[in-house]
């Protein structure tokens, strides 16, 4: 993973790019952007609309934009949170303390991404009242939960790169870890993807996707 390199994305937050696998672990349109978009506008504030008490599982940590823009947004409101973010390559410490977020979120934001990176893995935490936290090493393949999640990130490297998580029998699976009326939200609006999440019982819309990205992908589970 040393061949790793940090890209300033066109909204000027950095995001990494992976020369072996040619991918970019965020869109070089803006990083910051589309994770707000995508995962907090189009899958956060979406659930919030109907429950105060989420159970949050996100597919693909990585930098760990995803979890500290969630408990940003937390910070704000009277919720109680419990966030399972879920990497199987975890990056290097050297990588993680390069990146420009904090000119992005400020010092509250930064406080937190120090938090969710020197928390260790596999251990249940809190970064604060109402937000409960775990990061878990595994590939999604060989991950158990006894807990049902009501809000899923899926946040994956592409289909071109990780085909095989983007098929029926994953959807399948993580449809089986969501509970009723959960919502999965993801970047990815390609064909075989929405017809692999329907495959699996899940309802999909193709919503407005952010700079870059004509549409993305919410499905639920009624």
């Amino acid at each position: 993973m040393s061949s790793l390199k940090i890209i300033e994305s066109k909204d000027g937050s950095h995001t990494i790019y992976n020369p072996e696998l040619d991918e970019h672990y965020h869109s070089t349109h803006g990083a910051f952007q589309e994770a707000m978009h995508v995962f907090i506008k189009s899958g956060f504030e979406e659930k919030l609309q109907s429950q105060s008490e989420v159970k949050i599982f996100e597919m693909g940590f990585g930098t760990g934009l995803n979890a500290v823009l969630t408990a940003m947004q937390q910070d704000e409101q009277e919720l109680e949170i419990e966030y399972t973010a879920l990497e199987a390559y975890p990056l290097a410490k050297e990588i993680l303390q390069e990146l420009n977020y904090e000119g992005h979120w400020g010092s509250r934001g930064q406080s937190l991404f120090n938090m969710v990176h020197s928390i260790p893995w596999d251990q249940k935490s809190r970064l604060y009242t109402g937000f409960k936290f775990e990061k878990v090493e595994s590939s999604f393949e060989d991950f158990e939960s006894e807990t049902l999640f009501d809000l899923v990130y899926w946040d994956a490297f592409g289909p071109r790169v990780q085909p095989e998580l983007w098929v029926e029998t994953i959807f399948s699976k993580m449809f089986s870890l969501m509970n009723k009326d959960g919502i999965l939200v993801t970047y990815s609006c390609k064909g075989d993807v929405r017809r692999a999440m329907i495959a699996a019982g899940f309802d999909v819309e193709k919503i407005p996707g952010p700079p870059g990205k004509r549409e993305i992908l919410r499905a639920r589970k009624n």
